[in-house]
């Protein structure tokens, strides 16, 4: 479908676009894709500028993080939510205006704060960090005009723009992250330099690869929009709306939408660079431990075994971003028994995919850990950092899931609230950890999921108070988790048994581990599938909302499991 005849049929009610689970599926998929591509490419950067340069990086993307989320992260939902109340009432012109305050806003704010951040980087982090945060700064300006063109689409009800940009976006950030970070490397061999600054000219790199697919996204979505340009002037010359918003009111509604958005996500994001503080400052101060020794370690739990365990969640984000309006709009239909049977089953179709996910990471951690990041030096620490983060998988799912619910039904504040408590508590585990153990930084992966708990029960607390919301256990938890527990020791055991056997004729031991890993992988998944039909967890309406249900059905069919 071309993107005019896309815009113009999602303006329709009926749409099967309006699916919650559709938008979602479309929304999962690309972020799949992208955290696989993510992967892919990871392993060979970190081939490139080692454990060393990861934790550069690292540490000044987080911080470059922070501040994206307080500039410009929360841009497109915010501009979404607006612009779709206007053309809900077919006010184009206003929509139109609306959408240029945006890119005003976004230029000021996320100038001002790729200005800070260039201008005050000594100031967010240390060493070798700092040039590599400078990189980052100018990203932030180009996001926030990314943001704007993204949430006019979502505006329209059609995500394949942004899913398409988004794709585009990781593609060129793998390409030239790895080929920056290669060529500079190289540069800073050439000169002469130690290994602290050819790891530094490497996460440079990398940081520079980030902005490159931001822009490249941003043209794509720029070109998008000029492609539909003819249409949005006509149909705003048609508009017939006597009642014509000024810049200046717009403005404010915009801050009045933005600001809740921009606190919530703030806050909600903020466990990671404030535990990545706490545990540089702990380590160098306290326990006198070399910054560079430090920061390495960082780097392995955030650029590894984080990554990894942020792949299942995609789902879970997803399925949030496109549960918010329907929520919003059964509810404030009063329709809280309609409400409550989405709820319960965008969690049923999360814990689907969250549990084996949590089940098969924490099983299979060093086989999976090997064949992505196969540095040897490494990958006892990051697959033990790995196994510990598996829990966060079904966490996350929920506590991601459980505040767009609160946000949907009105409780806005209430998961910053939630936040606020879990961090705090989290924070002085962590401190406490590191300041009477020698956990390092198994600290900070104990504290993630310490922030991760805490969110789960403190959101499931208030849904129920003000939703009423009981969760169905039995098929949403009990019977994926026994499917997932004997996929588990099914794919535990056939892996070993490959490795075994193929290291009686196979010398190099990756690839050992790679056809072990890939096989027991496969059987797994094939198991589990089976086990959850057979088992009477999921029906074929559940299989709908996972991305390409159709298919999964159909094979089930075949297989006569249906």
């Amino acid at each position: 479908m071309s993107d005019k005849k896309s815009m113009s049929q999602c303006q329709g009610g009926n749409n099967k676009k309006d699916g919650f689970i559709m938008q979602a599926g479309i929304l999962a998929a690309a972020s799949i894709i992208c955290r696989m591509i993510g992967l892919l490419y990871r392993g060979p950067l970190t081939g490139i500028i080692g454990d060393e340069g990861n934790g550069y990086y690292s540490t000044a993307y987080n911080i470059y993080t922070i501040v994206l989320l307080v500039s410009s992260y929360s841009i497109p939902s915010a501009i979404a939510k607006v612009l779709a109340q206007r053309l809900a009432l077919k006010e184009y012109r206003n929509a139109q205006r609306i959408f240029k305050c945006a890119l005003v806003y976004v230029m000021a704010v996320g100038g001002a704060a790729s200005l800070i951040l260039f201008i005050g980087a000594p100031s967010f982090v240390m060493g070798n960090s700092i040039p590599v945060l400078r990189v980052f700064a100018p990203t932030i300006f180009f996001y926030g005009l990314l943001g704007v063109l993204r949430g006019y689409f979502q505006a329209h009800r059609t995500m394949m723009q942004t899913s398409v940009s988004q794709i585009l976006e990781q593609i060129l950030n793998a390409a030239v992250s790895l080929g920056a970070a290669y060529v500079l490397m190289q540069t800073a061999v050439a000169a002469g330099g130690d290994g602290s600054t050819q790891a530094m000219y490497g996460a440079v790199g990398s940081a520079i690869g980030t902005g490159a697919g931001v822009v490249v996204a941003l043209l794509f979505m720029a070109v998008i929009y000029l492609m539909n340009h003819k249409m949005i002037k006509r149909r705003a010359d048609y508009d017939k709306t006597e009642m014509q918003e000024s810049y200046w009111d717009i403005f404010k509604l915009m801050m009045a939408v933005v600001t809740p958005f921009i606190l919530s996500t703030c806050i909600y994001n903020l466990t990671t660079s404030l535990n990545q503080t706490i545990y540089l400052k702990m380590m160098v101060e306290y326990k006198e431990v070399d910054v560079v020794a430090a920061t390495t370690e960082l780097g392995i739990f955030s650029t590894k075994a984080v990554t990894i365990s942020n792949i299942p969640i995609a789902l879970a984000s997803a399925m949030s971003s496109a549960i918010v309006p329907t929520i919003a709009s059964t509810y404030a239909q009063g329709s809280v028994k309609q409400t409550k049977k989405k709820v319960a089953y965008a969690i049923k179709v999360t814990m689907l995919i969250s549990i084996p996910a949590a089940v098969g990471i924490g099983v299979l951690a060093r086989p999976v850990m090997m064949v992505l990041f196969p540095q040897m030096e490494s990958l006892e620490l990051a697959s033990r950092l790995l196994m510990g983060l598996s829990a966060t998988v079904v966490l996350y799912g929920l506590s991601t899931l459980t505040n767009a619910v609160l946000q949907g039904i009105g409780k806005v504040n209430t998961p910053v609230i939630n936040a606020v408590i879990a961090i705090a508590v989290q924070t002085a585990v962590l401190v406490s950890i590191l300041y009477y153990t020698d956990w390092g930084v198994y600290g900070v992966m104990a504290a993630t999921v310490l922030y991760s708990l805490f969110m789960c029960i403190l959101n499931n607390i208030f849904m129920r108070k003000y939703l009423g919301y009981k969760q169905e256990i039995d098929k949403t938890f009990v019977r994926p988790v026994f499917s997932a527990v004997l996929m588990g020791a099914a794919a535990y055991g056939i892996y070993e048994g490959m490795s075994y056997v193929l290291a009686l004729f196979m010398e190099s031991a990756y690839f050992m581990n790679l056809v072990a890993f890939g096989t027991a992988a496969l059987i797994g998944a094939m198991l589990y599938f089976v086990l959850v039909i057979k088992l009477k967890a999921v029906k074929e309406s559940d299989l709908k909302g996972l991305p390409k249900g159709r298919i999964i059905i159909k094979a089930a069919k075949k297989l006569r499991l249906l």
